[in-house]
């Protein structure tokens, strides 16, 4: 598969886009945020 044809996703946090990476593979459907920064940083009781 080519890069350009990976799911792609927006952040919760800071809107930006995302592709899928081999590491979300099994819970690509949970996965909400681009990285474990924006993940630290969303606001509690969010969801």
């Amino acid at each position: 598969m080519k890069k350009t044809e990976l799911p792609v996703k927006t952040c919760a946090v800071c809107g930006l886009p995302f592709s899928w990476r081999k590491k979300w593979a099994r819970c690509w459907d949970e996965v909400r945020y681009c990285s474990e920064r924006c993940r630290r940083s969303r606001k509690p009781g969010a969801s």
